[in-house]
């Protein structure tokens, strides 16, 4: 059958003509007529071979084909549905085995490293695509012109293990010997329009988007900020910036998200009076108990409750007493981010875990699994791919190369 489809599928490329466009290239290319040339292209049915009116500019040496220009197979000799299949793949699978997926699934014989090839490319393609300043996508479950009740916007960060040229002067965090990973800095954007029966915010369905990549904080931000721009950031009425509590993140929301209601993540701050917990009273009943405490003070948001039993733990461990003064430093920064009684009335999130979910889905998933190590620009490439997907953009894409 694919024999079949394949031998019909050359015939009719073939029969729409070979673009010859005059002795010189219009347009103004300088480019010259030489003669027609066959090219091979991998196609889902299996290879074409594709004749072709071929130019060259004899001043930039450079050579052109106007039809593989119009059937985008410019500097590959993959359609553009091979390249699709090859990239969703090897954004899901290590190369090796999205090799073995596509032989098996599809019957197209490539080998892995012409999927990790295909994979980034199309991963860079994807992250320009992202970047370009547009109007909601169709798959936005958002109308555009409407009004979005409530807009989310949460930030974090996650190692990904790189090859040992990424990591030159740069330090590891726990034992001062070299780094070994970079942090790939991840956002995602949501919308919330209703709450349960209990008053619980429920986030709209398919209104997840993500955005992400290893570079420094100030280029992320306008990365989230454009994402939140492309999602109706400014139709949003309310807008709320969630966190783990890094200073990266809320200097980030004050920058490009002033006047954003701003929570740290609930389960964050719990953390942090368990680390004094265990440092001060070991892992006995007697810890759980001043656990407990501090957990009903913070969800009231009697913030200065905690910060006082810790300063008074402090003062009786002597041995963490710098421990407990960093912690004490962390509930007087984010006091006013951590008023959850008064957020849940809102109607809001007092958790990030959508984007714990992402760091996981998007790039832990694929980026972290054992032995991998990355080159900066290819982790880049798949991260674009992964939030493409996570996000429903992917049919956007395509199009937009249709389009094109």
């Amino acid at each position: 059958m694919h024999e079949i489809g394949r031998s019909i599928l050359e015939i009719l490329l073939n029969a729409e003509g070979r673009q010859y466009r005059g002795k010189d290239v219009p347009e103004g290319q300088g480019a010259q007529f030489l003669d027609y040339r066959d090219k091979t292209v991998l196609t889902v049915l299996g290879p074409v071979t594709i004749n072709r009116a071929y130019y060259y500019d004899r001043k930039s040496h450079h050579g052109w084909c106007p039809k593989d220009q119009s059937l985008d197979i410019e500097g590959t000799r993959y359609s553009p549905g091979v390249r699709r299949m090859m990239s969703k793949v090897g954004a899901m699978r290590p190369f090796g085995l999205a090799q073995e997926d596509l032989a098996e699934l599809a019957g197209i014989q490539v080998n892995a490293k012409e999927v990790e090839r295909v994979a980034q490319l199309v991963g860079h393609q994807v992250a320009t695509f992202q970047r370009q300043p547009a109007l909601p996508a169709a798959s936005d479950s958002r109308a555009a012109g409407s009004v979005i009740p409530r807009m989310y916007l949460s930030m974090d960060g996650t190692g990904v293990p790189v090859v040992t040229k990424e990591t030159v002067d740069r330090r590891g965090k726990s034992d001062g010997g070299p780094a070994k990973t970079r942090e790939a800095k991840l956002g995602c954007v949501f919308t919330q329009t209703t709450v349960d029966r209990e008053g619980r915010p429920l986030r709209d369905e398919q209104s997840t988007s993500y955005t992400g990549a290893i570079e420094t904080a100030e280029v992320f931000g306008w990365r989230l900020y454009e994402e939140a721009q492309r999602r109706g950031l400014d139709r949003a009425s309310e807008i709320c910036v969630l966190g783990d509590g890094a200073v990266w993140i809320w200097n980030l929301a004050d920058e490009h998200f002033h006047g954003a209601i701003q929570i740290v993540d609930l389960y964050h701050a719990r953390e942090h009076y368990w680390t004094v917990a265990k440092s001060c009273l070991g892992v006995g009943s007697e810890a759980r108990q001043w656990a407990e405490q501090r957990r009903i003070e913070l969800d009231d948001g009697n913030v200065e409750l905690v910060i006082a039993a810790i300063a008074e733990l402090g003062v009786q461990a002597g041995d963490h007493q710098e421990l407990c003064e960093r912690e004490i430093g962390y509930f007087e920064k984010n006091k006013e981010r951590m008023r959850y009684a008064q957020f849940r009335r809102q109607g809001l999130f007092v958790g990030s875990g959508v984007m714990e979910a992402g760091c996981r889905t998007v790039v832990g998933l694929r980026l972290k699994q054992s032995g991998m190590h990355w080159t900066v620009k290819g982790a880049n490439s798949i991260i674009a791919l992964r939030c493409c997907l996570q996000s429903n953009r992917w049919e956007d894409f395509w199009e937009s190369r249709i389009a094109a």
